[in-house]
């Protein structure tokens, strides 16, 4: 979750567990969350799953991971450990209190989340692609949308694109509301232009590539792939 705030009381009807540690042992993700005593990390529960069930791939590999929104760094020494040493792991958030926070092994850097100029700076760091991106920013629907439409083709293929605390997607604070343009709407245009071999009304350039999306709740996971015209046919019979 991002550093605004959001999650003490302001913004939905939520609270925290009194006793938050799941039954079970869960997977590694899940245990380090749980066994972490750094610096703040702030996730809903049900996320951690998700993130194990998705990084799984990735583990003890060297990625280069983005993640929109710093807050107090802990989430970035969460990644940090779990993937591979080595890995290029870069935070960014327009908290200019965050650039504190830019220690090895994760980076960090100053900017906007929807700045074009800053993001192709971001990019360049990372020699040209990003393996993961992690949205947890500002929660804003234009940032969120923006941010995937700049970013989302320099994802490598076979690499991935999560969007988290799409609950914001319903609350006017965050420009959302239900069914307007917020980030919730661009995923229901993606699975349109995922679709675009069947209809005549073509796909946004910055779609190209998405090869699977898998919605949980507030949370979309978008795989990168290369795109190959579907075929069919038969086999077998008289």
């Amino acid at each position: 979750m991002s550093r605004l705030g959001l999650w003490r009381g302001s913004a939905g009807p939520f609270k925290a567990a009194a006793d938050d540690r799941p039954a079970g042992d869960g997977g590694p993700i899940e245990q380090a969350f749980f066994g972490h005593e750094g610096p703040v990390i702030h996730k809903w529960h049900h996320y951690l799953p998700v993130y194990d069930r998705h990084f799984a791939p990735w583990r003890g590999r060297q990625v280069r991971l983005l993640e929109i929104g710093v807050f107090k760094g802990g989430s970035l020494a969460l990644w940090s450990g779990y993937f591979a040493p080595g890995s290029t792991i870069i935070g960014i958030d327009i908290d200019p209190a965050c650039a504190s926070l830019d220690v090895t092994p994760a980076r960090v850097m100053i900017g906007s989340q929807d700045d074009p100029a800053f993001l192709a700076k971001v990019v360049e760091t990372f020699g040209g692609a990003i393996d993961i991106v992690i949205d947890d920013g500002s929660h804003q629907a234009r940032h969120m949308r923006r941010s995937f439409d700049l970013l989302f083709p320099f994802v490598a293929d076979g690499g991935l694109y999560v969007v988290e605390d799409l609950h914001c997607a319903y609350w006017k604070q965050f420009g959302g509301g239900f069914r307007r343009a917020t980030f919730i709407a661009k995923a229901k245009q993606v699975l349109d232009d995922m679709h675009h071999w069947y209809h005549p009304h073509g796909r946004a350039p910055a779609h190209a590539g998405v090869a699977a999306m898998h919605c949980y709740d507030s949370i979309i996971v978008f795989d990168k792939g290369r795109e190959e015209r579907p075929i069919n046919s038969k086999r077998g019979g008289a």
